[in-house]
Formats: C-alpha cells, sequence, structure tokens
C-alpha cells in the first residue's frame, strides 16, 4: 500500500471524531461558498459545486445549511468571502507534502500553516516545488463490509474508474477527475454504497521513510489536517505496515 493509501485509512478512522467537533461541516460549508461564488449557484452548469454539495450530503449536512451556503457564495444573501490556497513542502525524509484549504483571513492562515511546518520539523517550499509529484485524481471511498472485492473492481471498471485498492475496511476507487460524478453514480446505480467523493492529489510515487521519521512525518500531517482552513493534505511517503499499524493505534 502506497503511504498515500494508507493515510486515507487514518483519515476514514478519524472522521467520526472530526464530526462531532465541527470541523466536516466547516470545511464543507466554505467549499460550497466558494465553489457557488466562482462558478455561480446553479448546480447543472457548476462541476464543483455538485461535487462541494455531494460532500457535505455526505457527512449529513441538513439540506438548509446547504442553501444557504449556496446563496451566500452566490450572493443571495451575505456572508463571508473566502478564496483557494495552497502550500507546498516538505517533510522528515525529503517527503513532498501539499495543502490545500480555503480561508477568511490569509494573515491568519498563513503563518498557521508555517507555523505547523517549522514546529513539526517540516519546511515550506516555492510554489511548484512539489506539485509535479501529484496527479488530480477523483477518489470515491465504498465502505468494504459484505462486499467481495472483485465486484466492486467490475462495477468500477465497467464505471469508467481508472484503479481500485483495498485498504481493510474501505476500498479506494480512483477516476478522472471529470468522470468522478458519472462514476460514482454508477457504482450507487448498483447499490454500491459510497462513503464520498472527492478531488485529490495523487502522488506519482513514494518515498521510504523508517523509524523516528515516520512517526514524526505521522504527526506533522496530522497536525496540518487539524487546521481549521485546511481541506486537504497530500504526502509521497510509504512507511512499512508494521510500522505504520504501531504508529497509528
Amino acid at each position: 500500500m502506497s503511504g498515500h493509501s494508507k493515510w486515507h485509512t487514518i483519515k476514514h478512522k478519524k472522521g467520526a471524531i472530526d464530526a462531532k467537533r465541527g470541523a466536516m461541516f466547516t470545511k464543507a460549508i466554505k467549499e460550497i461558498v466558494i465553489a457557488a461564488k466562482i462558478g455561480g449557484g446553479d448546480i447543472a452548469n457548476n462541476p464543483r459545486l455538485r461535487t462541494a454539495i455531494q460532500a457535505a450530503r455526505d457527512v449529513n449536512m441538513p439540506k438548509d445549511n446547504i442553501e444557504r451556503a449556496v446563496k451566500k457564495g452566490s450572493g443571495e444573501l451575505e456572508g463571508t468571502t473566502y478564496e483557494d490556497f495552497n502550500y507546498e513542502g516538505y517533510g522528515q525524509g525529503g517527503v513532498a507534502i501539499m495543502v490545500e484549504g480555503t480561508t477568511d483571513n490569509m494573515n491568519r492562515t498563513s503563518p498557521e500553516i508555517r507555523h505547523t511546518f517549522t514546529k513539526y520539523g517540516g519546511s515550506l517550499g516555492a510554489k511548484g516545488c512539489v506539485s509535479w509529484m501529484f496527479t488530480k485524481k477523483g477518489v470515491i471511498m465504498i465502505p468494504a463490509e459484505g462486499l467481495d472485492e472483485d465486484t466492486v473492481m467490475e462495477a468500477a471498471i465497467e464505471a469508467g474508474a481508472d484503479d481500485l485498492g483495498n485498504l481493510g475496511d474501505v476500498f479506494r476507487v480512483l477516476t478522472d477527475p471529470g468522470q468522478m460524478e458519472a462514476v460514482r453514480k454508477a457504482l450507487e446505480a448498483k447499490s454500491i454504497k459510497v462513503e464520498s467523493s472527492a478531488i485529490e492529489n495523487i502522488p506519482n510515487n513514494t518515498v521510504k521513510v523508517e523509524g523516528e521519521e515516520a512517526r514524526k512525518l505521522l504527526k506533522l500531517i496530522e497536525m496540518l489536517e487539524e487546521q481549521d482552513d485546511v481541506n486537504s493534505v497530500s504526502a509521497n511517503y510509504d512507511i512499512d505496515d508494521e510500522l505504520f499499524e504501531q504508529l497509528t493505534q
């Protein structure tokens, strides 16, 4: 398993905790607002907004909250102004890290991201320093309980997916970003439950990290993930399965 796949497993386990803190609602609302601001409030003509609304539904956000967020983004209601951001840098062992998110105050967010990198042993780099090491992909997560891997694989490939990985308690389906929505609908049409779907940065290769460096790297990634304005953290690490389990218990 690649490091990125393992980190998906961590995020899957953390999901319930994040939801209790309200973090997932907050991040979903920000994405809806900025998607509507950039592309308008008509979901038929705004793929990013459709994806944002689906993500909000995946964490059980009430319909009224979603509608208000769309109206704020499209200007029908007064609301906070958000902007996208991305940072690139390095973690322990030279691992490439990409941080993406949405903020209403870059003067607050930028120092927070920089401080987190520094405090936990990483370093920020110039724009473009690691982005070439990743490829944008649609990522669909499917709870594995009660499902046969071959059946899910066949359905995913038939729907137009690029690949499927078995992460233990979940299957991860990779698609072209433009095909993610169609693949998800095709899977759900076959009664395959989808837990979540999002456009993410998938590493083209991985860097082996061991021992204390691995522990520190996972801590850095965890603390970046916990920043309120951060939506996703991608890293191209690879950690031995046994060590990974020890470090994430």
